[in-house]
């Protein structure tokens, strides 16, 4: 089943697009070398809003973590944050809320349909300042990608105007949990 999950084309620009600014052109190119030439067929040509197989991120992410990453689960954190940077900075934009972030956070359904085909995230709110987001029955799933979410809501937040953000996995199926839950508190 796994092989029929599928991601959308900007989430993994995202990421190629933060290897070079980080790893440069040849850090780019050494991950890249890591892939199948299937796998780099696919990255090639991506366009942002066509759908690809997850299993393509995944691997991606697995030789970013070898190549790159240097086992600094920040690394990850960061690629979210660029990620939201390049897409809620173009496309996407209409969904930032200056100085609301539980309006932003309300649209995170929403915002899930538009990255993955399968699964889907709730958002409940659990105070002023504080949420609860749970993806529910996504087929495939890994710790990069969960961490890439950390950093992404951070920095989607961030660009909201919201200040002292803090984005904790309380609960992770890549290892273990039954869904991943990731508790957004701000100032």
């Amino acid at each position: 089943m796994a092989a029929k999950v599928k991601v959308k084309g900007g989430v993994l620009q995202s990421r190629l697009s933060f290897l070079e600014k980080h790893g440069g052109k040849a850090g780019l190119e050494r991950v890249l070398a890591r892939l199948t030439p299937g796998d780099r067929a696919v990255l090639a040509g991506l366009l942002p809003s066509a759908w690809y197989p997850f299993v393509v991120g995944q691997r991606l992410d697995a030789a970013i973590f070898a190549e790159l990453g240097g086992g600094r689960p920040d690394f990850f954190l960061r690629l979210g944050a660029a990620s939201a940077d390049k897409n809620l900075g173009g496309v996407h934009r209409a969904f930032l809320r200056p100085g609301d972030a539980h309006g932003f956070l309300a649209q995170t359904p929403e915002i899930y349909s538009f990255y993955y085909d399968q699964g889907r995230r709730t958002y409940e709110p659990v105070g002023e300042h504080e949420a609860v987001l749970v993806t529910h029955d996504a087929e495939t799933f890994s710790e990069a990608d969960c961490l890439t979410v950390v950093g992404w809501h951070r920095r989607a937040l961030e660009m909201c105007g919201v200040g002292g953000v803090e984005v904790v996995e309380e609960e992770c199926r890549a290892r273990g949990g039954a869904v991943c839950r990731y508790r957004v508190r701000w100032a």
